[in-house]
């Protein structure tokens, strides 16, 4: 036993100690574009190699200048692979870029209330957007139904993320009902007269600790911008804690709702399938995806107010936040919600299928094949003129680069299809500097290749470029894992990876894996039970241990594993 500890800790030095040069890199970019070998491929690298990094993140892949799939793919995985890289050498300030949109969109949502405040003095209320409009309006209102004070208390919940009170690497469960507080005037007056009956052993712990009057008054959200790919950024608002709380409560309800329904968010295979079957037909009876731009930036508070009944307005109404501070300056939200609330994701996804199935009705369309996951819709073609058009009434705006309603292609949900070719790309993001990223990058180029080899094999013309990130490696850090295990080493097949026995009465095989676990701290705080209560009713498992994000080690462990997943062999 302490051999194999000693052997482990040697590893574990050998990996922190390993660097890459970024050259390095370089070499792995023009190794994999070479495997693709094409005119596309050639451009791609001589723009990076050259620098052009201007040119290279508007390079744009047209599936209808192509009369197939397998050539189509090719061009588009070469395009497409340094579209999200964070080290591109561009001329434009991306965090600019991403304000600039999102003011402009502001302003969208401005006109749309606007024109929902006046709709005798609209020009675009007529016809059948008035009928699309009642019918979406039955249809949420059929969708959503009544809910309970008491659903509405035990489907809160914490997200993952930072609020604007904790932040870093202290964002934990624990760390949220110890020290979160947050809240907004109008969630405070919602929620002041019954907080502490339905959360008695919370109120109790805040009290303890901050006295009677716990709660800390915030004026809105706070306007940030997160990396999103090469061209620009992506801007968030950070939620006060308690708010978020009671958001994600809403996001729950509507989620279980729009699946009694046949909507999963929980599950992206239906949209994923839907697209591969879209792409197999055209004309009648095919269909489409759509794509909206900046849909979570389009949320108008009055579009909202006017579909949803009275009651579950001002529910979100509530919860949600109507200021938000951008460096420094305290702004009137136009938007009923963005990215970063916690029911956006859920509030999008209602409005956009009863949307879908108002047109539709109104056309006679099947809906059999309606799906929804966010701001990735999927219909009838022939339904989809109409649905842009009423889109366009809503306030929202369709993409139409990323939107298929005839040709070959369709995309929707991380799935790209080309005539049922799957054209699924691979991004390189950053630069490669660790082992871990050495696995990821090799095992994301093992998975193009078996998708080049319908899934029954790896294509050939990529082994040499995953050949040299395995020579890489330091030998001893050459671990091979099954396929499906992350990139915690070399993903391959049973027969590859030479699992053992599992002992100790497991069943199944064992493994061993380079991993990163988060640094672990304890504490016996009043919060511990709450969070272990609280994790209870979700089917998960809390000690007395947190997390914490941002601070990192690696750790060498053995892996139980009972079922594998194959990759085929390399071949011609």
């Amino acid at each position: 036993m302490s051999s194999m500890r000693r052997r482990n800790s040697e590893l574990l030095l050998e990996a922190r100690a390993y660097r890459a040069r970024p050259s390095d890199t370089d070499a792995d970019i023009h190794r994999f574009l070479s495997s693709i070998d094409t005119p596309r491929a050639l451009t791609v690298w001589l723009l990076y190699k050259h620098k052009e990094h201007d040119q290279l993140t508007t390079l744009e892949c047209d599936p209808s200048h192509y009369p197939n799939g397998y050539v189509f793919r090719d061009d588009y995985v070469a395009t497409n692979f340094l579209s999200k890289a964070s080290f591109l050498r561009t001329t434009f300030d991306r965090k600019q870029v991403a304000i600039e949109k999102f003011k402009k969109f502001e302003l969208l949502c401005r006109e749309t209330n606007q024109r929902f405040r006046r709709p005798d003095l609209d020009p675009k209320n007529i016809g059948s957007s008035v009928w699309l409009l009642n019918a979406t309006k039955r249809k949420i209102s059929s969708i959503l139904g009544s809910y309970s004070p008491d659903e509405f208390v035990d489907e809160a919940n914490w997200g993952p993320g930072v609020s604007t009170l904790i932040k870093g690497e202290e964002v934990s469960a624990i760390n949220k009902f110890h020290d979160e507080r947050g809240i907004t005037r109008d969630l405070y007056s919602l929620t002041t007269s019954w907080f502490h009956v339905a959360y008695p052993l919370w109120h109790d712990s805040l009290s303890r600790r901050f006295g009677e009057n716990y709660f800390a008054m915030q004026v809105g959200n706070e306007i940030v911008t997160v990396p999103k790919n090469s061209k620009t950024d992506r801007v968030i608002a950070i939620e006060p804690g308690i708010n978020l709380w009671f958001q994600k409560a809403i996001g729950s309800m509507i989620r279980r709702r729009l699946q009694r329904r046949g909507v999963d968010l929980n599950d992206q295979t239906r949209n994923q399938q839907l697209a591969r079957l879209g792409s197999l037909t055209r004309g009648l009876g095919s269909l489409a995806t759509v794509d909206f731009s900046s849909a979570s930036d389009s949320i108008s508070t009055e579009v909202i107010r006017e579909l949803l009944p009275p009651d579950w307005f001002q529910l979100l109404d509530a919860c949600r936040c109507r200021l938000g501070k951008l460096d420094g300056e305290l702004i009137k939200w136009e938007k009923f919600s963005s990215m970063g609330n916690g029911f956006t994701f859920e509030l999008e996804s209602l409005v956009f299928y009863a949307a879908a199935l108002a047109v539709c009705e109104y056309i006679g369309a099947d809906t059999t094949h309606v799906s929804v996951y966010g701001d990735d819709v999927i219909i009838p073609s022939s339904a989809y003129a109409l649905f842009s058009k009423f889109s366009d009434f809503l306030g929202f705006r369709v993409n139409p680069s990323k939107s298929f309603e005839d040709g070959w292609f369709r995309e929707s949900c991380g799935s790209h299809y080309f005539r049922g070719v799957d054209c699924k790309p691979l991004y390189l993001k950053e630069r490669i500097r660790h082992v871990e990223a050495i696995y990821k990058l090799a095992n994301g180029i093992r998975g193009l290749a078996h998708r080049y080899g319908f899934n029954r094999s790896c294509d050939r013309r990529f082994l040499d470029c995953w050949t040299h990130l395995f020579l890489r490696v330091p030998e001893p850090l050459r671990l091979w894992v099954p396929f499906g295990f992350g990139d915690v080493g070399f993903a391959g097949n049973f027969d590859e990876a030479c699992p053992t026995r599992a002992r100790y009465g497991h069943e199944g095989w064992s493994f061993r894996a380079l991993t990163t676990l988060a640094v672990r701290k304890e504490s016996d705080a009043d919060a511990v039970l709450l969070a272990r209560l609280w994790q209870r009713s979700v089917d998960k498992d809390v000690r007395n241990t947190y997390t914490l994000r941002g601070r990192v080690r690696r750790h060498l462990t053995v892996i139980v594993a009972v079922q594998w997943y194959n990759l085929g062999p390399w071949w011609d």
